[in-house]
């Protein structure tokens, strides 16, 4: 007796690029003997072995059921409204990365059992690809064109080509096509121009360019010399800053040393009227001490006059008018008469 079979046999391996449209195909036929309820389920078999199946869509009893994986919500449905027709192919939207791996379609109408497996592979595209070089861009070196995509699945291949003037690389480059690196030995002015990267893999293709300027070598002696010329410059300005700092220091320090002698080492000096006073004082005891004798001496004396600052000062040079150390003698005992000594007043009268 013939019983259920899958007729979609065909293709078993899909390779798609990521944000695309796969349809995995599952159409059967039914026999006589297949009395049963029909249902047909979609599973997600995992690559490691460990973990289980995930049923991603059912269809039983003329019910869709497709909240079971919740990653593929809205994004996986059956390609007929009507699967009991006899297709029960699955619409994967906007695939992801996440969706590679083997999903199993089983078809089920007892007596009758069948099953199909299908590898899905999606690929992400080369993007983001960058060009750079890397090198000294001077006659005679070796310059490096790189290019590398920031996304893409492998395996990735690179292809450079010359856009500007001929399209021929030069003969001395070297290309890695799995690196992406163009490689050109002994530069020279020829090799200047504009170069395009290619970046592709099964499922699509990004490029990007860079230019390429090959000058003459620069004269590295003379960058050296104006180098050492603006050190030393610099260092003679710092050498300077730094002497006049110091010197104005050593100034105020000094000044300030001055300063400090003058106020604590000269006494100040004495008014005139302290003079004076002393003067007469110092006299008047001179006066105790003397002999009749002198007397007529002292009232010679102008005692109107104020001496100087300076005969204070110097005693020592005035012996006549220095204070005798003594006694002064009792004009009593010895009989003496007082003498009334003369002065003279501001306006030159005696009294």
């Amino acid at each position: 007796t013939r019983s259920l079979t899958i007729t979609s046999v065909d293709q078993s391996m899909f390779e798609k690029a990521q944000g695309e449209k796969v349809t995995l195909p599952c159409t059967f036929e039914l026999s006589e003997e297949d009395e049963g309820p029909l249902d047909i389920e979609w599973v997600l078999i995992p690559a490691d072995n460990q973990k289980r199946e995930l049923i991603i869509i059912m269809y039983s009893v003329d019910r869709v059921y497709d909240q079971y994986y919740a990653a593929t919500t809205r994004r996986m449905q059956f390609t007929n409204l009507d699967p009991k027709s006899g297709d029960g192919s699955l619409d994967i939207l906007n695939l992801k990365a996440a969706d590679t791996g083997t999903y199993q379609c089983k078809v089920k109408k007892a007596p009758g059992v069948q099953s199909q497996k299908i590898q899905l592979t999606v690929l992400v595209k080369p993007a983001r690809t960058k060009c750079s070089i890397e090198g000294s861009q001077e006659i005679g070196k070796d310059v490096t064109l790189k290019c590398v995509s920031q996304e893409g699945s492998p395996l990735l291949s690179y292809d450079w080509r010359r856009v500007s003037g001929t399209q021929h690389l030069p003969a001395t480059s070297v290309l890695n096509k799995n690196t992406g690196e163009l490689l050109l030995k002994n530069a020279s002015r020829e090799y200047s121009g504009r170069y395009n990267c290619v970046a592709s893999n099964r499922v699509g293709t990004d490029e990007c360019s860079v230019e390429l300027n090959v000058t003459p070598p620069v004269n590295t002696a003379a960058i050296i010399v104006g180098a050492i010329i603006g050190t030393l410059l610099g260092l003679s300005v710092l050498c300077s800053i730094i002497f006049c700092f110091c010197k104005k220091h050593r100034e105020k320090k000094y000044e300030k040393e001055v300063h400090h002698d003058i106020r604590e080492d000269v006494p100040p000096p004495k008014s005139r009227s302290s003079t004076a006073r002393s003067y007469i004082g110092s006299n008047r005891s001179s006066l105790g001490s003397m002999s009749p004798s002198n007397m007529e001496a002292y009232t010679k004396t102008p005692y109107s006059q104020v001496p100087s600052e300076d005969f204070e000062r110097a005693p020592a040079q005035n012996p006549a008018f220095a204070p005798s150390k003594v006694a002064a003698p009792n004009l009593s005992r010895m009989g003496a008469v007082p003498v009334m000594i003369p002065a003279q007043s501001k306006d030159g009268s005696i009294v």
